[in-house]
């Protein structure tokens, strides 16, 4: 309680703000100080993008879990292999012929493409602001683009674009409270399921509400939801795009959400690993992290829940400064939490020098807190810092971490 005393007191120093940028030494006193307090277990790098030079650093090469820091490894991922302005597609499907007054002999299939967005439009309303793929939108192009009144036949869903575990590797892939979903190739509001069970739920769930979507608008559906894979015959007959991928990081990156982040892994590997699933998607974070950084973290998933993940400050801080000039850095830049404004960092160093000057990601699990990203100090200049926190409490790390935003932000 003491440490946590001490450094109340410095935030509130810091927060009264300085008459004039704090010097190099000054700084360099300040990050040993909150190393000292934070213990071994902590690891600081910092960096001056506009001189170019490394500003601090402590065990800066020790590997730790990043916890939701690995969410910067699966965004620049998903950056680099599809761009900024990339969609995923939820596509329905015909197998049969429209007949005379709009009656479609046959079967139709509801094929999912990885959208974490799709569902309704209320929960998209309450959960995205708005930003989403609806199934709505699907019913409206089946009504008034096919002119579709009546189905003989069934509405199947098939999540068959990813595989069909329902979780990450921290819960053994099985369902995961901490997700705040259930993944699936075919997620209706997060992979709800309902009252519906079996091996493909999910999918089965979301057929039944395109079932239900099509009554509602007068479309007569004599057949039964269901779940199967979509027949090559059956043609396209509606499709619904996902916000672009600069969109669905700003929905993932400031709250931190792990639903967002395993399935975009997925959806990496099934675009660019040869499957749909955790371990392919890995697979092609580290080869293109690799490749394109010179960085090797060990990464077993999209979203850090798992202790298996490891990186260091230093790796995650070079990937920053790699970033940084780039279009897809500014990208990324602009989607993380800001300091005292949004996401995780809304209610950390309000008032402070830090407030509107840092932006950052952060990543907790039981005995590790961290914090990384990028502060514009009182000097003018862009600064990269990292700041990894294992063996003591989250209310410890947070105060330590801070602080060394504060003093980066008064340099």
């Amino acid at each position: 309680m003491a440490h946590i005393a001490t450094i109340c007191a410095a935030l509130a120093l810091a927060a009264a703000g300085p008459a004039s940028a704090a010097s190099l030494p000054t700084l360099q006193a300040a990050l040993t100080r909150q190393t000292g307090i934070a213990g071994p277990g902590s690891s600081v790098y910092a960096y001056d993008l506009s001189a170019h030079q490394t500003l601090f650093s402590a065990r800066a090469g020790v590997l730790r879990p990043p916890a939701s820091v690995e969410k910067l490894y699966t965004a620049t991922t998903a950056l680099e292999r599809l761009g900024a302005a990339a969609r995923l597609s939820t596509t329905v499907l015909g197998e049969g012929t429209l007949g005379a007054e709009g009656v479609w002999e046959g079967s139709l299939y509801l094929r999912g493409g990885g959208d974490p967005t799709f569902g309704s439009q209320s929960f998209i309303r309450r959960h995205y602001g708005g930003l989403g793929a609806s199934v709505s939108a699907l019913v409206a192009q089946l009504v008034h683009g096919e002119g579709i009144r009546e189905v003989t036949g069934s509405i199947e869903g098939d999540e068959s674009y990813l595989n069909s575990a329902r979780g990450e590797p921290s819960s053994g892939f099985a369902p995961d409270p901490f997700l705040e979903g259930t993944l699936s190739g075919l997620a209706f509001d997060r992979g709800q399921s309902g009252s519906e069970g079996g091996p493909h739920a999910p999918a089965l769930y979301a057929a039944h509400q395109l079932w239900a979507a099509l009554e509602r608008a007068g479309v007569r559906v004599d057949g039964a939801a269901g779940s199967a894979v979509t027949p090559a015959s059956a043609r396209p007959l509606a499709s619904v795009l996902s916000p672009t991928l600069a969109q669905l990081l700003g929905l993932m990156l400031p709250p931190s959400d792990n639903f967002f982040a395993e399935t975009l892994l997925k959806d990496l590997g099934a675009l660019f690993g040869g499957a749909g699933s955790t371990g392919a998607g890995a697979e092609v974070v580290k080869a293109t992290i690799g490749a394109d950084f010179g960085i090797h973290p060990q990464v077993v998933d999209g979203s850090g829940l798992s202790r298996s993940d490891h990186t260091s400050t230093a790796q995650v801080a070079g990937l920053l400064i790699a970033l940084a000039s780039t279009p897809l850095g500014a990208v990324l830049r602009g989607d993380l939490a800001v300091a005292g404004h949004t996401g995780t960092l809304a209610h950390r160093m309000r008032r402070s020098a830090a407030a509107g000057n840092c932006q950052g990601k952060t990543g907790t699990l039981i005995g590790a807190s961290n914090l990384v990203g990028y502060c514009k100090s009182a000097s003018g200049h862009l600064l990269v810092f990292a700041s990894f926190d294992d063996g003591i409490s989250v209310e410890l790390a947070h105060e330590v971490q801070d602080h060394i935003a504060i003093a980066l932000a008064r340099y």
